[in-house]
Parts: C-alpha cells; sequence; structure tokens
C-alpha cells in the first residue's frame, strides 16, 4: 500500500503540496487527477524517493520511501519527462536496470521484444521517436517487476493500438502479481476504463479519494421534463451542483444516489425524467467546479 500522511512541500516559498494525505490500496490501480499546478508530479516525485517531504510522511507498505534502497528496489517509474544516458539503448539500460532490480526479469525483457517490435534495442533511446521512447520506457519498466509502478502521463504519444496493448499488460501485472499502479493523466476517459480508486487534487490537497463506483454513485444527472417550462422551486437540502436548460429539458447535476435523487424529484409529477451516470471527466469538473473553474456548461 502507498500511503502520504499531511504531506508538505514548499519550493522557494510555494507550498506545492499542503498537507497532501491519500492511500493507494495493494494490488489496485489509483489514478491521480487534478488541474495543473495541483501537486501531481511532485507527490508522484515523494513516492519515488526523488523529493524529501518538509513535514510528514510518504510510505510504502509502512516504510519510508526517501533514502531506503530497500523500498525504492521495488518501485519502478515512468516519469512525464523520460531519461536516458547519452547514447543508451534499450539493451544498455536494460543491464543498467538489471543491476539494481534484484527481481529484473531476463526472460520477460526478451518475451516482450514481441510486444514492442518497432523499437530496436540497439538504436540509442534518444535517437528514438517519443512514441517509441515511451514503449522502451514500459519495456523496462515491466521487466523489473516492481511492487509498485508509477506513471506520470503514461500513454501519452502512444498510438490508440499500443495504449491497448500496455493497459492490457499493467492490468495483468495487477491481476497475476498484485502490482500497485499509480498514475496521473489529464486523459479522464481512459483513466475510466481503467481505474480502481480516484484521487483529485487542488491546490496541493487531495479533495477526494475514493473508489470508483463511489464516486460515480454519489452524483448523478438527471435530464427532466416537468409539466410548466420553467424549473420549480426544489428541496433547499437538495445539492444541486448545476443547473441547464435547453427547450424544456432541464438538466440538473444533483449530489446523491439516483434512486433517492428520482424517489425526490417525482413528487413534482416531471412529464419525463432519467438519471444517467456521470463520467470521471464530468465528476472531476464539478467536484472543482466551485474550486478553480467556470467551465461546468462544456459537458452538456
Amino acid at each position: 500500500m502507498i500511503a502520504a500522511k499531511h504531506v508538505i512541500k514548499t519550493f522557494d516559498g510555494f507550498r506545492a503540496l499542503d498537507g497532501l494525505t491519500m492511500e493507494a490500496p495493494k494490488g489496485s490501480i489509483y489514478g491521480l487527477v487534478g488541474p495543473n499546478g495541483a501537486g501531481k508530479s511532485t507527490i508522484l516525485r515523494h513516492i519515488t524517493g526523488v523529493y524529501r517531504p518538509d513535514q510528514g510522511e510518504v510510505l510504502v507498505d509502512g516504510q519510508e520511501v526517501y533514502e531506503n534502497p530497500a523500498v525504492k528496489a521495488r518501485i519502478a517509474s515512468i516519469p512525464d519527462e523520460l531519461y536516458a544516458f547519452l547514447s543508451a539503448s534499450t539493451r544498455d539500460m536494460m543491464k543498467f536496470y538489471r543491476g539494481f532490480y534484484p527481481r529484473f526479469d531476463a526472460k520477460r525483457y526478451q518475451a516482450l521484444k514481441e510486444i514492442f517490435p518497432t523499437v530496436d534495442e540497439k538504436t540509442p533511446i534518444r535517437r528514438l521517436s517519443k512514441g517509441m521512447q515511451k514503449q522502451s520506457a514500459f519495456w523496462l519498466a515491466l521487466c523489473c517487476r516492481p511492487d509498485v509502478l508509477v506513471l506520470d502521463e503514461p500513454v501519452d504519444g502512444l498510438d490508440p493500438v499500443m495504449r491497448r496493448q500496455v493497459w492490457s499488460l499493467l492490468m495483468g501485472d495487477v491481476t497475476e502479481y498484485n502490482t500497485t499502479v499509480l498514475v496521473s493523466s489529464h486523459n479522464l476517459r481512459e483513466l475510466e476504463d481503467v481505474c480502481d480508486h480516484v484521487g483529485i487534487l487542488s491546490h496541493g490537497k487531495v479533495l477526494i479519494q475514493r473508489s470508483l463506483s463511489d464516486l460515480q454513485e454519489n452524483i448523478v444527472k438527471m435530464q427532466i421534463v416537468f409539466q410548466e417550462r420553467e424549473l420549480p422551486a426544489l428541496p433547499e437540502d437538495m445539492e444541486v451542483l448545476h443547473v441547464s436548460q435547453v427547450g424544456r429539458i432541464h438538466t440538473l447535476i444533483i449530489r446523491g444516489q439516483a434512486d433517492e435523487v428520482t424517489n425526490r424529484l417525482a413528487v413534482y409529477a416531471p412529464i419525463l425524467m432519467e438519471a444517467l451516470p456521470l463520467t470521471l471527466e464530468e465528476i472531476f469538473i464539478y467536484e472543482l467546479g466551485g474550486e478553480d473553474y467556470a467551465v461546468r456548461d462544456i459537458v452538456l
């Protein structure tokens, strides 16, 4: 399990992390989402042991990560900005990784050649295209057999077929080896397909942290047509996050479970009423609507 507890990190007077607390369960795919500057990359660098927190602690299976080689040997990472030694090829980096990842799987390295056939293992990584560099990074990281895999914008630059292939490999490792995958991405539609848990960051804090199913069960989009054209006065205790109208159709975003919301609106005898689940992208926008954005209408 990955746990960050009340982590504070300041750079030149700017507080990038402001008491951030989160937990990623073992054997899960945890999606970390948030606007630019929310602190996603900063907390990932703490979890991989690159940064030391100013306050708080970052733990993997109960052990501090920073300056702990035994824990770091169980963590593999693919950052947003890839790094390889000058003139190093995928094969060169494989030999380097094999030197400090005790569970590096040479047999898997050979097997994954068939998954990444366009990557010439002898060509310097810096001479490869962006997409091929990402494939090389996945090839190496998966061979490390990590307990924890930390990914920052992992499939950016990959074509749709390769994206599907990579996610399939990751989910296979989660199922077979109980690998914990922590992934930060702006592609919320893609995260929705693969994540078990989601944490929404803003201003260096995790605002919401739940399983994806719980998130989707506690907020609902209602499309409804009433007898009158205008929206009736709704109960004051009903938490309506957004209201819009096109013709006679009202679209309401309401916090609560679909059955409960439907029953409460039924007393107004609507002509038509339908409850729709929200996507992760819509949940992200509405949960942060009061924080940073005035873009709620873009999903309607």
